[in-house]
């Protein structure tokens, strides 16, 4: 991949594809495309392949996606599957008639078995039961890796999988019925503390783990496995580090410098009790986090607050 390689990042407008974008703008790299969903509507298969026929890419990012955080995957189990299986097999399939032989695929940590070996390797794939609340957006994505994975094994293509840990960050998602759990708690700090309220709620025990990643450190890790990955047909892409739900609303209320009681529905689904991967792959490529979690909130917190690249 070098400077003049014309690059398509689909869901350019999204938190993985956006933050792709700025960094190959930021490295420049002057032939980029990413079509806004009017210009390339992933579920419209003949717009797909009209795009792609036009531009001819030589690279491609699939990001686009259809996401949502745990509450928007258990009340929509099948818009999480039907709509990603759409819109990924549109995309994949489409390369390889076009004759397109570099892709990355875009999958998730939560692929994975609800309680696969810590930290969990790529191997652990389809060793078990998956986590029910999003196991619907899991199963799409688990067929997208393996479409990829056949294309790889069966035709020689380039075509490989990232599985990143929990992302957040600039242009991140702040929908209340749609937000995954650091925009969802950022939210409710920050009302908490605007409105002087000296509680907020949340969702589950506070017990369950979870390792996170900034968006630019996971578009950092995507920009060098294009580059260098020619071994791996998956490849796990996480910080190393884990913080239970309830720390990390201490640690957001501690950076938004409100003192507030955290209150749990322990009714409510924790999920997956821990998510911490194996990023050993994607180090040996050369790649390590460089934006800790602390740095990472702060800027979130700062974006949130001053309404500034967020989505709602």
């Amino acid at each position: 991949m070098n400077k003049n390689s014309k690059i398509l990042i689909t869901g350019g407008t999204g938190l993985v594809g956006s933050s792709i974008v700025r960094n190959l703008l930021k490295k420049k790299y002057n032939n980029i495309f990413f079509p806004s969903k009017k210009e390339m509507n992933l579920l419209h298969r003949k717009k797909v392949a009209s795009y792609i026929k036009k531009i001819k890419p030589d690279y491609i990012f699939a990001s686009g996606a259809y996401v949502g955080g745990i509450e928007a995957n258990m009340m929509n189990p099948i818009n999480f599957f039907y709509t990603n299986i759409e819109m990924q097999n549109n995309l994949i399939k489409i390369a390889d008639e076009l004759d397109i032989n570099n892709l990355l695929f875009f999958g998730s940590s939560c692929i994975y078995p609800k309680f696969s070996k810590q930290p969990i390797n790529e191997s652990e794939l389809l060793k078990g039961e998956l986590e029910k609340t999003n196991e619907g957006y899991a199963l799409a994505k688990i067929a997208g890796l393996k479409l990829c994975e056949y294309f790889r094994y069966y035709k020689k293509r380039n075509y490989f999988t990232i599985m990143p840990t929990n992302l957040y960050g600039e242009n991140d998602n702040f929908n209340s019925s749609s937000s995954h759990v650091i925009p969802a708690i950022i939210q409710k700090v920050n009302l908490a503390k605007n409105k002087k309220i000296n509680e907020i709620k949340l969702l589950g025990t506070g017990k369950a783990k979870r390792e996170f990643l900034y968006i630019d450190d996971l578009a950092e890790a995507a920009i060098l496995e294009m580059k260098k990955n020619k071994k791996y047909s998956m490849i796990n892409v996480g910080s190393g580090e884990e913080i239970s739900i309830l720390n990390l609303a201490k640690l957001i209320l501690n950076i938004a410098g409100h003192n507030a009681k955290i209150k749990f529905t322990p009714n409510s689904p924790d999920g997956t009790p821990r998510k911490l991967l194996n990023s050993n792959k994607i180090m040996s490529l050369g790649w390590k986090p460089s934006i800790t979690l602390v740095d990472g909130l702060k800027k979130t917190y700062n974006l949130f607050d001053n309404n500034k690249n967020i989505r709602i």
